[in-house]
């Protein structure tokens, strides 16, 4: 029994260091390799060098700036929304919830293409009605520019700091600001000297994790701020390998183990602040949380939260929705109304070739990596096995990696390997780096529910006579099985938004629909691209009530 547990540790330590350590140790190998993977070279500096550029410079302080910027502004409307859901009478709190939250799981690159249409100085269709209504010959927005990059990664990370804070919201006890207000102090000063710093734990996480958040986004960058000549890592690292007449992978990898190192510095700089310091906001005393009644704010807190869902969701799925209909967006007019672009996507195999890639990605790389996850959230939550924390290190570690970043791992990785193992070139190439990419989601929500469960169960199904996997499967996944499959969603929801490892590890018979979009959007074909959004829009709002359905049956008592 010992030497099979072994050898499970053995292999899950291989598999994970496969997944995670070797496609760093390739990062390293290719930063200093003189020519593509593949090719005979020499190794040197070179790719070191390059960074210190002042071109280099600029790119670094662009993905700086943006990420910072966005994360601030996008933090600061996460707390408001996440206050009012939990702490206020604001009507519909509900639906709120839930409508904030879901262009997180739209995928960025359908919301790119359609406010690419909307904000678009010339012929935007903001910017029409705009014009028509005011008679000026100035534009009223323009994506292409900071503010574009910076208003679409928001629309993303805002849901995403909310789905953080808005259950620290709910679980901090109203006690505590209560007794600074008994003890005179304002709101102003409540908030800053209570609220804000029982928050500070979850604020700095969340704010680290946005952080990283923006400094790996792809989509943003790539539609809105090349255009406008506005390059950070992510796009200078797809330019210099996907938009030059000879790739400079050397210069690429040197940039992706730059962003590497940023990514854990960030982490080492969340540490140092809250290392030692204790920030309990739950007792065991219980209490009922308390709600702020706003009086007639409240219908203008709702409206607030409900400008941001028309702004991030309803806005752009019209804005589909009308250019698919027509021959050429901006030119509303009705003898441009048209079906040919949906007899075009009908047509089109290579559009059902690549709908039929990402579906099968999505329902294998999700039920894959669930199983990976819940594997390494058994070892480091309910065993004392030695090597558990290589474990836990292993499955956190694709957090400092970009999806362009591992990418470019997995492409020198998958090229270096012998001839006996084909991976470069196949589908099994995005498998493996969706696997790495969402293994950190499946451990995190498989360690909170194995956690939740007693071990008497456990000992109970093994003193009948029951393996360890037929008490895996059969007890622990079982009363873990909502978390498993809300996880599952999770992922499919993530691979079916995935662009920036895609975009450099496809093959021409891998084509996912996030590639097939951007190559159609950049070849100019937005109608059509407005066509397959609707497509993902319908799967996302198909998947999406789904979860939300499993959800209640988790909570429901």
């Amino acid at each position: 029994m010992k030497i099979t547990r072994a050898a499970a540790l053995g292999g899950l330590l291989v598999l994970l260091g496969f997944l995670t350590v070797y496609p760093l140790g390739m990062l390293i190998y290719g930063s200093l390799h003189s020519t593509p993977p593949g090719m005979a070279g020499e190794f040197n500096l070179d790719g070191y060098r390059a960074l210190l550029s002042e071109r280099a410079l600029n790119v670094l302080w662009n993905s700086l700036t943006i990420a910072f910027t966005k994360t601030v502004l996008s933090l600061a409307l996460a707390v408001f929304f996440s206050w009012v859901v939990a702490r206020t009478d604001t009507p519909f709190r509900g639906a709120i919830e839930i409508l904030i939250t879901l262009p997180f799981f739209i995928p960025p690159i359908l919301t790119a293409t359609a406010w690419g249409m909307l904000g678009n100085p010339e012929v935007g269709t903001i910017n029409l009605a705009w014009k028509w209504l005011t008679g000026t010959t100035e534009p009223l927005v323009n994506v292409y520019s900071w503010g574009g990059v910076v208003w679409h990664m928001m629309q993303y990370s805002v849901p995403f700091l909310f789905l953080l804070l808005v259950d620290a919201f709910r679980s901090m006890d109203p006690a505590l600001e209560e007794s600074s207000r008994m003890s005179g102090a304002s709101r102003m000063q409540t908030f800053c000297r209570v609220t804000f710093m029982l928050m500070l734990p979850m604020l700095t996480s969340a704010f680290i994790l946005s952080f990283i958040r923006g400094i790996e986004a792809f989509e943003s960058p790539v539609i809105f701020g090349t255009p406008a000549g506005i390059e950070v890592l992510t796009t200078e690292i797809y330019n210099l390998i996907s938009q030059q007449a000879v790739p400079n992978y050397q210069a690429a990898t040197a940039y992706g183990f730059l962003s590497v190192g940023l990514m854990l510095a960030l982490v080492l700089l969340r540490w140092r602040l809250l290392g030692g310091r204790s920030f309990t906001t739950v007792s065991g005393k219980g209490y009922s949380p308390r709600v702020t009644p706003l009086g007639r704010w409240r219908w203008l807190t709702f409206l607030a939260c409900m400008l941001f869902f028309v702004l991030t969701v309803a806005l752009p799925v019209v804005q589909l929705a009308l250019s698919s209909f027509f021959k050429f967006f901006g030119f509303y007019q009705r003898d441009m109304f048209t079906l040919d672009h949906y007899r075009s996507i009908w047509a089109n195999r290579d559009i059902w070739e690549a709908l039929r890639n990402t579906l099968l990605l999505g329902l294998v790389g999700a039920s894959t990596t669930m199983v990976l996850g819940s594997l390494a959230a058994y070892l480091t939550v309910r065993t004392q096995w030695k090597g558990r924390r290589v474990v836990e290190v292993l499955t956190w570690l694709p957090w400092t990696m970009p999806g362009i970043v591992l990418g470019i791992g997995f492409l020198w990785g998958f090229v270096l390997l012998p001839d006996w193992i084909p991976i470069y070139g196949t589908i099994n190439a995005l498998l493996l780096a969706y696997i790495a990419l969402g293994t950190p989601v499946a451990v995190r929500v498989m360690s909170g529910a194995f956690g939740q469960l007693s071990k008497d169960i456990e000992e109970s199904s093994r003193v009948h006579g029951a393996t360890f996997w037929q008490t895996l499967w059969r007890i622990l996944i079982a009363l873990a099985w909502p978390s498993f499959a809300v996880g599952w969603i999770l992922l499919f929801f993530g691979i079916l938004r995935e662009l920036s490892a895609s975009i450099l590890l496809y093959s021409a018979d891998t084509k996912v629909l996030s590639v097939v979009m951007l190559q159609m959007w950049t070849g100019g074909n937005p109608e059509e691209v407005s066509v397959i959004g609707l497509m993902l829009v319908g799967l996302v709002l198909l998947f999406r009530f789904v979860e939300l359905r499993l959800m209640r049956r988790q909570l429901a008592p």
